[in-house]
């Protein structure tokens, strides 16, 4: 959620002490790295996690006869390899009481995809941050962090711009702008009508196929996309599908952090030295901060109604979204969204999208497309928009960008 979701609104003086945090801005950070190469079935969980049913993920007989003449992940796929959705550089410094909630993702792509194989390494920083009065939870910072991915052959792959949105809870809660803790009600025939328009929506990507995206001009509009109702085995479906929930996969570097000093509230800490002995107690779901996402108890804890979704999969959303309709000859080379609520339990996503302009004197010799994007629920609420610029391309894109 960006700073969107409430316009400023203070009922009473609250204290939030950023003194912790100034030491850390610009400060090169550690963190997990994770242990294994990746392997062809992290995409396919990944892909299936995200409900992404483009077979250029998960098949390889079609992948064979792709762009790649191989399997590759996603352009979405890079947060799996991180242990915090890259969302760990904007958490750093210690506010007592707080939670977090992911407001947005910059990202930029510098050209290689992520394969089986890859060994992917991270440089983190906090970037920046600001305090700002919202009717959410008072006063709320918003703070910026980047996460660079690199393969084993030094090759950047993408850089990510993280917004943290850190708040009181107990503000949050006490201001109760979340407070709708009943899952909607969907007919069966409610609910066959949206999965009829998933399977339309996918049919759209089988159409494409291996053929190239030609002739896009502006004011074309992109098909819909449904996720969802959601629910708790859909979210927990999706934290399965992030590497870092899987025992052990990362180990810490010997650089500094202070992720697990935040000022998380109790309830929502990982027991750090009992995961020794039992992993539950450092996982994150089931003990840990991530564990209002599926357990309503702990969600209106940090001021949310039920169950709520990933920030880092509304971003991975989006990214699929944009490459499902380019198809595999396109690239994403940057994306801006801000994620202004939160996707709820019983809740349905809807993604538009829309092509403002095509600049056809790109200094690649390719046409970029500027594309708008937009989240809603079925009620037309805003959880998420902004904008993104696609590499579409020629009709003879020359043999070393093919392969």
């Amino acid at each position: 959620m960006s700073d969107e979701m409430g316009e400023a609104a203070s009922e009473r003086e609250v204290e939030f002490d950023t003194s912790y945090v100034d030491p850390w801005v610009g400060v090169p950070l550690g963190g997990g790295t994770l242990k294994d190469p990746v392997t062809a079935n992290d995409i396919r969980r990944w892909s299936q996690g995200m409900q992404n049913g483009n077979p250029l993920y998960f098949d390889d007989g079609y992948a064979a006869e792709s762009r790649f003449g191989r399997l590759v992940a996603p352009q979405s796929f890079a947060v799996v390899t991180d242990d915090s959705h890259g969302a760990a550089p904007a958490i750093q410094g210690t506010i007592p009481g707080t939670h977090m909630l992911f407001g947005g993702d910059e990202w930029w792509f510098f050209g290689p995809r992520i394969e089986p194989g890859d060994k992917i390494s991270r440089d983190r920083m906090l970037f920046d941050y600001k305090v700002t009065q919202t009717k959410f939870a008072g006063p709320t910072m918003f703070s910026r962090g980047d996460t660079l991915y690199v393969n084993q052959r030094g090759d950047m792959i993408c850089k990510q711009r993280s917004t943290s949105i850190r708040y009181l809870a107990e503000e949050a809660v006490r201001r109760g702008v979340f407070n709708d803790d009943k899952d909607p009600v969907w007919t069966e025939d409610s609910l066959m009508e949206v999965e009829e328009q998933k399977f339309q929506y996918l049919r759209t990507v089988r159409e494409l196929g291996h053929e190239r995206r030609l002739f896009v001009k502006a004011g074309e509009r992109l098909p819909t996309r449904l996720i969802g109702p959601h629910t708790i085995a859909s979210f927990t479906t999706e934290w399965r599908s992030y590497l870092m929930t899987v025992w052990h996969a990362f180990k810490e570097d010997a650089g500094p952090t202070s992720l697990m000093e935040a000022g998380w509230l109790p309830e929502m800490s990982r027991d750090v030295e009992g995961a020794k002995v039992d992993p539950t107690l450092g996982d994150g779901l089931y003990h840990g901060p991530s564990r209002g996402h599926v357990q309503q108890k702990y969600a209106q804890l940090i001021g949310m109604p039920r169950g709520y979704g990933y920030g880092a999969s509304m971003g991975a959303w989006v990214l699929d979204y944009l490459s499902n309709w380019g198809g595999e000859w396109s690239d994403i080379v940057h994306s801006n969204m801000s994620y202004r609520s939160p996707a709820l339990t019983g809740d349905l996503t809807k993604l538009d999208g829309e092509v403002l302009e095509v600049d056809h004197n790109d200094p690649t010799g390719r046409p970029l497309a500027k594309i708008k994007v937009s989240m809603t629920n079925q009620h037309g609420d805003e959880l998420a928009a902004g904008q993104a610029e696609m590499l579409l391309p020629t009709e003879t894109l020359p043999e070393a960008e093919a392969r």
